[in-house]
């Protein structure tokens, strides 16, 4: 399923999140130093922003992907300084739960919006790269559609795994599901997702 990382927003995405910021930072971030927190956020919204945009974009809502961002980062200002560092979650993981949560709320409110989000054009290096590079976009572009088929919280969990590298356990603390259920809806996502790109290539 490596091949998700065509829908990358700005370019490669890591598989995995980013590495945890120093203890003391986030001390400092966790008792209203405004450096730190800017820190913080500079740390974070890259792997943020990509979240949000493989959730809300495949249903036409890529223009909430920066309100939401921001969201983000104000719900984890307010709510920073109850967060545990010793505690089971890691920043990270914290930080794409509030975003994953806003997102999943965002999608289960009604919509005008037509999902017609195109993959951004790619720069043609050179005549015979053409067919790839057109080949490439219209698989970024099933890949895009057949997540946009997929319900919400199924198109979470397989963000969430494939694209962002989650634990099981950290998946299911981010959505409040027992493993069972999160594994069943994973297994779900994932076969919806061969099907569809079985058809795009049948």
């Amino acid at each position: 399923m490596a091949i998700l990382a065509a829908l990358g927003p700005r370019g490669p995405t890591p598989r995995t999140a980013p590495g945890e910021l120093a203890p003391a930072l986030v001390e400092r971030a966790r008792t209203g130093d405004a450096e730190a927190f800017r820190a913080l956020v500079l740390h974070h919204q890259e792997a943020v922003h990509a979240l949000l945009y493989r959730l809300l974009a495949p249903s036409g809502r890529e223009g909430q992907v920066e309100d939401c961002t921001q969201e983000t980062f104000l719900r984890v200002y307010r709510a920073l300084p109850g967060f545990n560092p010793q505690g089971a979650a890691k920043l990270s993981t914290w930080i794409l739960t509030i975003a994953t949560r806003l997102a999943l709320n965002e999608l289960r409110r009604p919509s005008l919006v037509v999902p017609v989000a195109e993959l951004a054009s790619l720069p043609v290096a050179s005549p015979h790269r053409a067919d790839a590079l057109a080949e490439r976009r219209a698989l970024g572009q099933a890949i895009r559609d057949a997540l946009g088929q997929l319900p919400p919280d199924q198109r979470a969990v397989l963000v969430l795994r494939e694209m962002h590298g989650l634990e099981y356990a950290e998946m299911a603390e981010a959505l409040d599901l027992d493993l069972g259920t999160l594994k069943s809806r994973l297994s779900r996502a994932r076969a919806a997702m061969r099907a569809a790109l079985e058809h795009h290539h049948g």
